[in-house]
């Protein structure tokens, strides 16, 4: 005990010997304070603060809205369903993937469907969803016949939002099943125990940590969802959608604060039992990276239907992103479908400001990408390889934010900033201006750029920059020649995804960006909710190029560039 409080006492003496250490553990508490914790803390005091004195006024007046209360219900109600059936569905693809031995056509389209909500915007189903099954439909009227079919409510959010989330569940329990042992399972098997049985009995208690996890991240995005509920939701209320009428709507901040702290102590509390209950649980479950390989299930009773569900599965989801450009090239949707035509792309340009609008989403995330990612690499060395008093304030803090709601965090953002800093009008200049914008995606982005730094500098045994210290360089010395470089690829993986991350953001932007920038979001959000499907669908496509553009760009620069290429060209 005493070595170890002695050695804490030398980090630290270490610490403040640095002082460029020290200068950015001040400016990286002062931008996590001032962006993250100052917006959230402002909702709580304005909801709570009416003419100098506390009281609950505002929370009685909003509790007594109907909309308020209905929108509460919707929310949980949409939450549950939707958590349940995407970590039902992720566990099937998962468990197939990892278990089934499959063709590797299916193999292709698992892997397609996993990236494909990552690199699009958060509302391109919905958007196909109401061009193929709303009234004008493509398959409902045209093919079928139905013409009084409404896509628009809860099920229209439910199954949107369940194969929007369902594949980041597969994505979290395909790792997890790996690295189940399978002598586990195999010593089941040996005592005569059926397949079904060892499922039951063996890996699915294994899972229930993960599957719990699963179920709670997903209902967290789900709560906190605003494009597909503003879209295909109809008069469905949900707590986002609810915030941002009663803020665009109804004038009243007050109220929309109050709301969102609501919607903030929701996701909070479901964040906490997810990152500090189930996490631990499920790392103390599973026995670390399984021992040897698998024996893949071969029975073609079991593999041809499991195979066949999940690859129909795949390619209804793949065929409802494809709709979203092919409906681009439509004359006019729901009543003219030949012949093809380009003139909705002609249009964008032409007509409804594309250049502009792409010109200043690009720009402004482009300009927030390194950020994010150098923000997230500095926060991740902190956190794995220095001891500090305040580094548990910098992780909490930095990840807090992947627990608050677009909505909220766009709401905190005008209590706090459209007057300055405490109504003082300090940082007053930052509202209305570039600036908000670019902090927001990096406020947005930082938590999963931060997950991967951790990861990555765990891996990096410490010996090797305690020598480059011993021969005299400083800290941010050997944070820029020894420790980013053996990071890069976490780097380089955060950059990109904090572009495609920002570039695709709408939630709390919406309520943030002003006439003096046109933001392809927005502008998606604003055609569809007028009807005009056909002009949405083909900024939505360009928009869908360009992040694949940038997940390709990556993955080809890792590849020439990379860590992983010049550890095998030294095995070579």
């Amino acid at each position: 005990m005493a070595k170890s409080a002695q050695g804490a006492a030398l980090d630290r003496k270490k610490l403040m010997a640095d002082p460029i250490m020290v200068t950015t553990i001040v400016l990286l508490i002062t931008f996590l304070t001032l962006f993250i914790l100052y917006p959230l803390v402002i909702l709580l005091i304005d909801s709570v603060l009416m003419d100098g004195h506390v009281t609950l006024d505002v929370f009685r007046r909003i509790m007594n809205m109907p909309t308020f209360t209905r929108a509460i219900t919707n929310t949980l109600k949409v939450g549950f369903v939707v958590g349940i059936l995407s970590t039902v569905i992720g566990l099937l693809f998962a468990y197939v993937e990892v278990y089934v031995r499959m063709h590797k056509v299916a193999g292709g389209l698992f892997k397609v469907v996993s990236m494909l909500p990552v690199v699009s915007p958060p509302f391109v189903l919905s958007l196909s969803m109401i061009m193929l099954f709303g009234k004008a439909g493509l398959i409902t009227r045209f093919l079928l016949g139905i013409y009084d079919n409404d896509v628009y409510g809860y099920w229209g959010i439910v199954i949107v939002q369940t194969l929007t989330f369902f594949p980041v569940c597969y994505m979290m329990l395909k790792g997890l099943l790996k690295n189940i042992d399978p002598s586990l399972e195999e010593a089941a098997r040996d005592m005569g125990a059926s397949r079904m049985k060892v499922f039951t009995s063996v890996t699915l208690p294994l899972l229930l940590p993960g599957l719990g996890n699963a179920f709670l991240v997903t209902f967290i995005e789900s709560i906190a969802d605003f494009a597909n509920p503003m879209i295909i939701g109809g008069s469905y209320d949900t707590l986002a959608t609810t915030i941002y009428l009663q803020i665009t709507g109804a004038y009243d901040k007050q109220g929309a604060a109050a709301m969102a702290v609501v919607l903030l102590c929701i996701t909070l509390l479901m964040f906490a039992v997810q990152k500090y209950y189930l996490e631990s649980k499920t790392a103390a479950t599973l026995t670390g990276k399984a021992s040897r390989a698998r024996m893949l299930i071969e029975d073609k009773s079991v593999t041809i239907p499991l195979t066949i569900l999940c690859a129909l599965a795949a390619i209804f989801v793949i065929g409802m992103y494809v709709c979203v450009p092919i409906g681009a090239l439509f004359p006019t949707w729901g009543y003219k479908f030949t012949p093809l035509t380009f003139k909705w792309f002609g249009q964008v340009f032409s007509k409804y400001h594309g250049l502009k609008a792409f010109k200043d989403s690009f720009l402004l995330s482009l300009i927030a990408s390194p950020i994010t990612a150098l923000l997230s690499m500095i926060i991740s060395y902190l956190v794995v390889k220095r001891k500090f008093k305040a580094k548990g304030f910098i992780e909490a803090v930095s990840m807090l934010a992947m627990a608050v709601p677009g909505t909220v965090l766009g709401v905190g953002y005008i209590r706090g900033y459209s007057q300055g800093l405490f109504h003082t009008g300090a940082l007053q200049f930052i509202y209305n201006s570039a600036a908000i914008l670019i902090i927001v995606f990096v406020v947005r982005s930082l938590p999963t750029g931060t997950r991967s730094g951790i990861s990555a500098l765990r891996q990096i045994d410490k010996s090797i920059e305690e020598s480059a210290y011993d021969m005299g360089a400083d800290s941010f010395k050997v944070f820029m020649t020894v420790t980013l470089p053996l990071i890069k690829d976490s780097f380089l993986s955060g950059l990109v995804t904090a572009f495609v991350r920002s570039i695709t953001a709408i939630s709390a932007i919406i309520l943030l960006v002003t006439p003096s920038f046109l933001l392809i979001t927005v502008q998606i959000n604003e055609f569809a909710e007028k009807g005009a499907f056909s002009i949405a669908c083909a900024f939505a496509t360009i928009l869908i190029l360009i992040t694949y553009g940038a997940v390709l760009l990556m993955n080809l620069v890792m590849k020439f560039f990379g860590t992983s290429r010049k550890l095998k060209e030294e095995d070579a």
